[in-house]
């Protein structure tokens, strides 16, 4: 479950240094609507990047085959939606959009498995 711990800590390093680079370095190279773009995939990586964290310290506690599956879900997430909307924003290749919503369902699974784990584990 350190696992987790690592992935989710260094996944919202690069939430941060993203959103930085979108606030000060891209801001007056993207138009109003891709930044936002940009800003919405670093908004996801670090909620999802907090996730990571969650499902380690709750792993720690309660170590989970299915939790593991929910960080998979969520690192998968991170990089079909957030990865989409920067890879969108920074080329202008609209198309890519297509990609979001399954990193969208990626999330969606993952936190209902975590909610699973969580569930069973209260009980």
């Amino acid at each position: 479950m350190r696992l987790w711990l690592i992935l989710g800590a260094a996944s919202a390093f690069l939430s941060v240094a993203a959103g930085a680079f979108g606030a000060h370095a891209l801001r007056a190279r993207l138009t109003p609507d891709l930044l936002t773009i940009f800003e919405t995939g670093a908004r996801y990586h670090m909620y999802h990047s907090l996730g990571l964290i969650a499902i380690g310290l709750l792993g720690q506690l309660r170590p989970s085959p299915m939790l593991n599956g929910a960080g998979w879900c969520l690192v998968v997430g991170i990089f079909l939606f957030s990865g989409s909307l920067y890879a969108m924003a920074l080329s202008g290749v609209r198309a890519l959009g297509s990609i979001t919503p399954l990193g969208g369902l990626s999330f969606l699974v993952g936190w209902l498995l975590f909610a699973v784990v969580a569930w069973r584990h209260a009980n």
